[in-house]
């Protein structure tokens, strides 16, 4: 089968569910709407740089094109003003699709895929809604797709209802996300998928890591102390950042002790201003984006995964944290409560409350017992519902079913 992706090719999640899929023998087609580097296991890469791509930040920049760049010119000033850019780019966005999407259309007569499938909705979705018809399109739906942005402008609702129309098949993280693409314009009984948006945790590969570890770029962090691991970055409207920062001061009151870790943060103006405000050098540190190996490692090293959002779907590194024995503290909203149930193996949190947050830290940090029955249920979890070779088999036959 001949399979064309369309997706941000920066993206882990992208880059790891291609990888996860390189045993199914497909020939991979990659179209990325930002410029990025190669990514192995795609026969031909393409950039249409819909919704000003060409301007990203470096919140996806362990895949970008160069990532020694960082955060210059357009990119700086993306990265300064995250939000403002994010209403813009719902306002001013959705004018940049049919030129793309009309290239696209003449690409896909060309090179004859079997299939498409759009890993999210903005603006990948509507890119590929200018698919030829007797092509069969998949989109696959991300965290925030319909509960944040189809409701970011009135183009973005009609735009995202016009997807799920033409959509032959659904993929999600989670069980809600299909109801609510059902409830779009997505067909009652077109086929849906429910699966971790990075094609599954590669299980074998994390014990590697937990039993021969790699030379480590976190050894500067003291020893012997309990570590927060936040590694979400910043998402805005999504993952709460400032009810995190600002529950820190509230755990170092009780124990002084806790280091709290945060990757892809590093020369991000949020963050740093935070660490002046609460005045927590030493006690937080912001790292750049990691080698996926390398985030394992400080999984495997770290007590706590902090992910306090009141938008999201599964997050990848939730569930990477999860298969390395971290214990979860997350928003307590509906996708998450699909993984975790409070006060067996995590803790949930009103995302909005600062003092929520540290007391579920405090507690996770004081419970061995929680901690170690946690331990016992997420493995299981991951397993059976989560495991790449699980994953990848149920991704080939809704493939199938498709075509």
């Amino acid at each position: 089968m001949h399979l064309m992706i369309v997706a941000d090719g920066r993206s882990p999640t992208t880059r790891r569910y291609i990888a996860s899929i390189r045993p199914l023998g497909y020939r991979v087609t990659l179209v990325s709407t930002f410029p990025c580097a190669p990514v192995d296991g795609v026969e031909a890469s393409y950039v249409l740089p819909v919704a000003f791509g060409g301007w990203a930040g470096s919140q996806a920049g362990a895949g970008s094109a160069n990532p020694a760049q960082g955060n210059r010119g357009p990119r700086r000033t993306v990265a300064r003003f995250r939000s403002l850019f994010l209403s813009l780019r719902y306002l001013l966005g959705p004018l940049t699709i049919p030129p793309y999407g009309r290239r696209l259309a003449r690409m896909i007569k060309n090179l004859k895929p079997d299939l498409v499938h759009a890993m999210r909705i903005p603006f990948e979705g509507m890119l590929a809604d200018y698919t030829p018809a007797d092509v069969p399109v998949v989109v696959s739906v991300w965290g925030n797709d319909l509960t944040l942005h189809a409701l970011g402008s009135r183009e973005m609702s009609r735009l995202t209802r016009r997807v799920l129309r033409r959509a032959s098949g659904l993929v999600a993280d989670t069980r809600r996300d299909i109801r609510l693409g059902r409830a779009l314009g997505f067909s009652e009984d077109g086929p849906g998928l429910v699966i971790p948006g990075s094609g599954g945790i590669d299980l074998k590969e994390i014990e590697r890591i937990r039993f021969n570890r790699i030379d480590p770029l976190t050894d500067f962090l003291p020893a012997g102390v309990p570590i927060v691991v936040n590694p979400r970055g910043f998402r805005p409207g999504s993952v709460r950042n400032d009810i995190f920062f600002a529950s820190i001061p509230l755990v170092l009151e009780r124990n002084p002790k806790v280091v709290f870790v945060c990757p892809a943060m590093a020369g991000q103006s949020e963050a740093i201003q935070a660490v002046q405000q609460f005045n927590l050098k030493n006690r937080l540190y912001l790292l750049p984006h990691l080698p996926q190996a390398h985030l394992w490692d400080l999984f495997v090293r770290s007590t706590v995964i902090c992910s306090i959002s009141q938008h999201d779907g599964t997050p990848n590194s939730l569930l990477e944290a999860l298969a390395c024995d971290c214990f979860p503290v997350a928003g307590d909203i509906e996708s998450i409560r699909e993984w975790i149930t409070p006060g067996l193996n995590g803790l949930l949190v009103e995302p909005t409350k600062p003092s929520s947050a540290a007391e579920a830290i405090l507690s996770a940090l004081d419970c061995t017992d929680l901690r170690r029955r946690a331990v016992e249920m997420n493995r299981e979890i991951i397993r059976t519902r989560a495991e790449v070779s699980v994953v990848r088999e149920r991704i080939s036959s809704f493939y199938s079913s498709i075509l």
